[in-house]
């Protein structure tokens, strides 16, 4: 199992997406606020800009479609382990249209594609937590037990368990991996009992950092070779006392990252990127 994390958090490509002027007014959400579009455009460029420039990633960047207003959150379009990327189906029919650029991508990076076509089965890669040695996957408004089903078949070396997600839109609304081990929670009674469940169904024991404000728990572990643990996280400006938290973890490298406005249209920093680890070709 040791062996299953070694390369935990080791990415070499990042696939992203534009965001289309339709996110502003169409992309689903679950408050009705006002997105400034101008700065949700300046966020995802500062986004990719990291990706590509700080952290050396190869980002792939998919044009925006304005027939598909959520299409800037590809997360959920796409689930990549190792190398093989399950195609999702995911919850909101009105989003189902953004697997196809998100298909086409994947090949072009050679990997072995998984296509969900059951039609009884629905997931959003949002509500999929791999910690390294597993995956949970959230039962949520997104995402169903047949999704789930697909998802363990395709990725058959690694134990599935599911975890009802009772509020928020997606499992990692609330949690997220932030190293080896460790999982980032939000301090809501919801996040707990979801913590509570993983640890229950998990043979593993899981490291715990708990930040006061559930959606400052989801942000990016990533384990690089010239950087090792880097952390994307919440800026203060949004979450003042859960950024305060992630300044304790002393060996990451960390990146605050300013989520204002995709937050408005329930987007999180994991939903803006699929990271994959290519193996170079010997």
């Amino acid at each position: 199992m040791a062996g299953l994390m070694a390369g935990f958090g080791h990415y070499t490509h990042a696939v992203v997406r534009g965001i289309p002027a339709s996110l502003a007014k169409e992309a689903l959400r679950s408050s009705q606020t006002e997105v400034d579009l101008a700065k949700a455009v300046k966020e995802q460029e500062a986004y990719v800009e990291v990706l590509r420039t700080r952290l050396g990633l190869e980002v792939v960047e998919l044009p925006a479609d304005e027939s598909l207003p959520d299409c800037v959150f590809v997360e959920d379009a796409a689930v990549v382990c190792g190398d093989t990327a399950l195609i999702t189906r995911p919850g909101a029919e009105s989003r189902r249209g953004e697997t196809e650029a998100m298909k086409g991508a994947l090949k072009d990076l050679n990997l072995n594609i998984v296509e969900m076509t059951d039609e009884n089965a629905t997931l959003d890669g949002g509500d999929v937590l791999f910690t390294g040695r597993e995956f949970f996957v959230g039962l949520s408004k997104r995402t169903n037990q047949r999704g789930a089903e697909i998802l363990a078949d395709a990725f058959k070396d690694y134990a599935v368990s599911t975890v009802p997600v009772l509020e928020g839109l997606h499992l990692k609304s609330f949690c997220s991996m932030g190293g080896p081990g460790l999982i980032v929670i939000g301090s809501s009674e919801p996040a707990q009992k979801a913590l509570k469940i993983m640890q229950q169904m998990s043979d593993h024991r899981y490291d715990k950092l708990t930040v006061p404000d559930d959606l400052a728990a989801n942000c990016i572990y990533m384990n690089l070779p010239s950087k090792g643990h880097v952390l994307l996280h919440c800026t203060a400006e949004e979450f003042p006392e859960s950024a305060k938290v992630f300044e304790k973890l002393k060996d990451h490298m960390l990146i605050p990252m300013s989520n204002l406005e995709k937050v408005k249209v329930d987007g999180a920093l994991t939903c803006c990127s699929v990271l994959i680890n290519k193996k170079a070709n010997i």
